[in-house]
């Protein structure tokens, strides 16, 4: 059963002057484009194979690609932002001359990548760093006009994945997000969705806690999305590897579904539809 706070929570955003109803949940599939990404590294970082993997997303029940040239796991390569674009190429326009329909999504932290993104046909800026890392980035998201996915992210690039203490974790995140959404607002960024940042620089307690009160997160005002797949936080407990958490990520995906939450970034975009549809049983 659809819990009563879905309702509530309606939801749309402007994507480049189409207009993307979240009334209905919808899947973001991940596409990384890094060599060294911990669940899928170099699968995809060629044309034709991140074109298949396009495609099977799309077919499979994404409407939102999530275009990633760098990755952000712990030690990860750092990349300046020109060879982000580099690292992109052609792919942005590929997806959109190959694929209309679909909306993409470009996760990065560089206002030049944003620029470069939009020219290219970008729908969506999925900036994991809550324009920390670059001053530049809120003003660059209000001249393209983009919804912008704000993540609470600790301040700095190096200690993104420092562990932090919290006295209350939801508590601290809406004061970090009514700060930062107020500063987008006055800038004229309209739509806004918020990202509670899991995986980076939380404790594995602070993280379940942040399942348990998705839906006070934001209070209500802006969409969410939750990016669990694949989290350290759900396959480190269990002692199992990120491939094998297929089953208590879906719960966890129901959990905050029935919350309210409007986005799932998943890398395994069949089984995440499959938890979507339940939901909406």
């Amino acid at each position: 059963m659809q819990n009563h706070l879905s309702s509530i929570n309606y939801h749309s955003i402007n994507c480049n002057g189409r207009l993307v109803d979240l009334s209905t949940p919808k899947i973001m599939g991940i596409l990384n484009l890094t060599p060294d990404s911990f669940s899928d590294g170099g699968k995809f970082n060629n044309e034709k194979s991140a074109l298949v993997q396009t495609e099977k997303m799309l077919k499979d029940g994404a409407e939102i690609i999530d275009i990633g040239p760098q990755s952000t796991r712990p030690n990860a390569e750092f990349l300046s932002a020109e060879e982000e674009i580099k690292r992109i190429g052609n792919m942005i326009s590929l997806i959109k001359k190959e694929f209309p329909e679909s909306l993409i999504s470009l996760d990065t932290f560089y206002a030049e990548t944003v620029k470069f993104g939009f020219n290219e046909g970008i729908d969506l800026i999925n900036d994991i760093s809550g324009g920390n890392f670059d001053d530049k980035m809120f003003d660059t998201a209000a001249e393209t006009k983009l919804p912008y996915i704000l993540m609470h992210v600790n301040p700095s690039y190096e200690t993104m994945h420092d562990k932090m203490k919290f006295a209350d974790i939801t508590v601290s995140m809406n004061q970090y997000f009514s700060k930062k959404t107020n500063e987008l607002l006055e800038k004229g960024v309209n739509d806004i969705i918020l990202d509670p940042g899991f995986g980076f620089g939380k404790t594995v307690e602070d993280q379940m806690k942040m399942i348990d009160e998705v839906k006070f997160l934001g209070f209500g005002k802006f969409p969410l999305l939750i990016g669990i797949s694949r989290k350290s936080f759900i396959y480190k407990p269990l002692g199992k590897s990120p491939l094998d958490v297929n089953e208590e990520t879906q719960k966890l995906h129901l959990k905050v579904l029935q919350q309210g939450a409007k986005i799932l970034r998943v890398h395994d975009v069949v089984e995440g539809k499959k938890t979507v549809d339940e939901f909406l049983k």
